[in-house]
């Protein structure tokens, strides 16, 4: 098994009384998806901060393809590519220019520089916008030159913080569509979200963070199979809403390995009055149920647009036939 491209280590951060980061132990593998799964506060942007090296730990350490980061940060930031939760363009310039400069940055020669900047701008769909100033794109579209402009010096590890925090469902599938291009072309990413379902359909491992700390870790299978297969949602009796009660009782979720079972516990329930549905478990139910403290960590997993174009140098791609 090769070494993690990206280690954390015993992650300590505090600020004054309050500790934001308790410990936190994470990896992610060459080609490998890993997703930050975690309410607001969780901790999932102190990470990625501390990752690269914006934001220094107070215990533990970070090491970027075998580079510590405290002891020699200018190389290995220069493997990775950030796309940030806020929108941090420069608004009066164009996106190309945008582009241009971190190329500039990163001392790519300028025919590299071009080539990337074309190549991107098809891809992320922003070619015939390339000398409009970034003010003037909706938040979508500045999503999309965020993540192009993280891309343009070929990185091997991509850090992706809520990169589709505050967009519309079509958008928000749009970004989609971008990330899985990117994986499929070969690159290492962490993504941080509070979307489930983001989580879910993209990542090959989720780390559930919960407090600073990490509540739960494994693949989505892997998560999800530790609950069971089948998932009954019981409603609660409709009752009229008492005074001072403005909240509507959600749905109470049980889970079990065997339909059988769960046929069995939702027919029970239908003869006291209550109804039920039965589906497929989702990997909500196992982030709920970790997040509630309500079982132990599921078993299997670790306690504690045009899409058609290359997004990725040419030097960066999975050989065919190779998946994460």
């Amino acid at each position: 098994m090769t070494s993690p491209l990206l280690e954390l280590n015993g992650i300590v951060k505090r600020y004054g009384a309050r500790t934001a980061l308790d410990g936190i132990s994470l990896q992610a593998r060459e080609g490998e998806l890993v997703a930050l799964l975690g309410p607001n506060g969780a901790g999932k942007t102190t990470t990625v901060r501390i990752a690269t090296g914006q934001l220094d730990p107070d215990a533990g350490w970070v090491r970027i393809a075998g580079i510590a980061v405290a002891d020699d940060p200018v190389r290995a930031k220069a493997l990775c590519g950030v796309a940030a939760q806020h929108l941090n363009l420069d608004r009066e310039l164009t996106v190309a220019q945008n582009l241009d400069i971190h190329g500039r940055l990163y001392r790519m020669p300028k025919p590299a520089r071009l080539e990337a900047m074309a190549r991107l701008l098809e891809a992320t769909g922003l070619a015939e916008l390339r000398d409009t100033p970034c003010k003037s794109l909706s938040g979508g579209q500045q999503r999309r030159a965020v993540l192009a402009r993280a891309l343009m010096h070929g990185p091997r590890l991509l850090f992706l913080d809520e990169p589709t925090a505050g967009l519309d469902p079509e958008m928000r599938r749009t970004l989609w569509g971008l990330v899985g291009r990117i994986r499929e072309q070969g690159a290492t990413i962490l993504l941080t979200t509070h979307y489930i379902e983001e989580a879910e359909r993209l990542a090959d491992r989720v780390v559930f963070l919960d407090r600073g700390r990490v509540a739960c870790k494994g693949s989505p299978r892997e998560l999800m199979a530790g609950l069971g297969s089948v998932a009954v949602d019981v409603l609660p009796q409709a009752t009229p809403l008492q005074d001072g009660q403005d909240e509507i009782p959600l749905p109470e979720t049980v889970c079990f390995k065997e339909r059988a079972e769960a046929l069995a516990f939702a027919q029970d329930k239908a003869r006291q009055g209550f109804q039920t549905s039965l589906r497929a478990v989702r990997l909500e139910d196992a982030y709920f149920a970790v997040a509630a403290g309500a079982q132990r960590a599921p078993q299997g997993a670790q306690g504690g647009p045009a899409l058609g174009r290359d997004m990725l140098s040419p030097d960066r791609k999975r050989p065919a036939g190779r998946r994460p």
